[in-house]
């Protein structure tokens, strides 16, 4: 892991990153919510809003997207065509840049080549050797610090906050919803770097209160420094998109301070606040869809992959009164499966394991293992996600555990299929 070979990338192909303004966004859970959010209000507010969303579900075009909306298949071809020499030339002098540095390097020259009026890009994993820490953006935000990927980023939520206070840089504006021992580092990156630090949360400037919750989404009650917004809808399921709302309006501030600050303002009004807020989408995260193409109801998908994640699906489908739920659940190796599957375990539920067609992917009788070993309770076993949706009932049927898993699942839900 390190920047050196995206960087090169970047010198390469002449420095597309340079012209980019928006937003890094980091954290171990909500980054994908704060982008989805913050990019539908910009484009509510009439300007063109790149993003890069990581991990594609189904197509690899996912990565690269405007307005909400994956680039055509021969944009997103030539995309990758117009880097690959500076691959080449990486590839002799330093090593091969990695399908993820490669990936991260047409999205950026392709975000460039378009001229979008901002960049709102998530960070893959961590933030200090993550290819995206070759953006400055003018602003920079860390949703929250939780376990996650300790192997790699450290085994306390101290060391974690490190690694990702590591994409805030000297002259950003500076967003976080963390607290405890994961703020203690962002703090200290920002006063070592003279960057303040907007904060949302309870108690905070940006805070949100729950009002309701239904099967279309949120309501909420939100304050920032400048202004109130009483019922203010979220069109993402889950109490906590609260939270994640606070975060995203703190990044939206800062965006429009940033832009004041070049002399190119964006005018942010409440209007355009609510239209985007409530119009927000992000797939695969509490995403409900018709499954009646491969002759299901409806089918839930969360890419609740942690401890966390899957507490936030607990207590979201707790609220909504979904009772002993069918969950058709996989899990790659290097997840905490049974600290997940205890989070999971107040909803009661009916588990088909399953697992996708990856070497790293764990085997479903394994995962049922797993289950029985903490409840004492069986779960069914399936060969394929296909498999295991058949065999399942339920209304909604809830697919989580792996993004991977929910991936292929709404492709077979949609009949999307990966381009090759």
């Amino acid at each position: 892991m390190g920047l050196e070979r995206v960087a090169r990338l970047m010198a390469e192909l002449d420095h597309p990153e340079s012209g980019l303004r928006g937003a890094l966004i980091g954290g171990t859970n909500g980054k994908g919510s704060v982008v989805a959010m913050a990019r539908s209000v910009l484009t509510a507010a009439g300007l063109t809003v790149g993003t890069m969303p990581k991990p594609h579900l189904v197509s690899y075009r996912e990565r690269v997207a405007v307005d909400g909306e994956p680039i055509p298949a021969a944009d997103f071809a030539a995309a990758v065509e117009r880097v690959l020499p500076a691959i080449d030339r990486v590839a002799a002098d330093v090593g091969p840049p990695t399908e993820f540095e490669a990936l991260t390097a047409a999205a950026i020259a392709e975000l460039a080549r378009r001229r979008v009026d901002l960049a709102i890009v998530e960070v893959g994993l961590g933030g200090r050797l993550d290819a995206t820490n070759v953006l400055d953006l003018g602003v920079a935000a860390i949703t929250n610090v939780q376990k996650d990927h300790e192997a790699i980023l450290g085994d306390t939520l101290h060391a974690i906050g490190g690694e990702k206070a590591a994409i805030i840089k000297r002259g950003n504006l500076a967003v976080t919803g963390a607290f405890g021992q994961g703020l203690t580092p962002i703090r200290g990156r920002c006063g070592e770097l003279g960057v303040s630090l907007r904060r949302a949360g309870a108690g905070q400037a940006y805070r949100a209160a729950l009002r309701a919750q239904d099967w279309d989404g949120i309501t909420i009650d939100a304050v920032t420094p400048d202004r109130a917004l009483p019922d203010l809808r979220i069109g993402l399921l889950g109490a906590h998109q609260a939270e994640n709302a606070a975060v995203a309006l703190a990044v939206l501030d800062a965006i429009a301070e940033a832009a004041e600050r070049t002399g190119r303002p964006i005018g942010l009004t409440e209007d355009a606040v609510r239209r985007g807020l409530a119009t927000a989408r992000w797939p695969g995260r509490l995403e409900m869809l018709d499954g009646s193409r491969i002759g299901l109801g409806r089918v839930l998908l969360d890419g609740a992959h942690n401890p966390a994640g899957a507490a936030a699906l607990t207590r979201s489908l707790r609220a909504l009164g979904l009772r002993r739920p069918t969950i058709v659940f996989g899990a790659m190796r290097g997840k905490k499966v049974p600290d997940v599957l205890r989070a999971l375990a107040p909803l009661r539920p009916r588990f088909v394991f399953t697992r996708v067609d990856d070497p790293n992917a764990h085997d479903p009788s394994a995962l049922a293992r797993t289950w029985k070993r903490i409840t004492g309770n069986h779960g069914a076993t399936a060969p394929t996600p296909l498999d295991a949706l058949l065999r399942a009932n339920g209304d909604p049927i809830v697919v989580a555990g792996s993004l991977y898993l929910v991936g292929a699942v709404r492709g077979l839900v949609t009949g999307t299929e990966e381009e090759s």
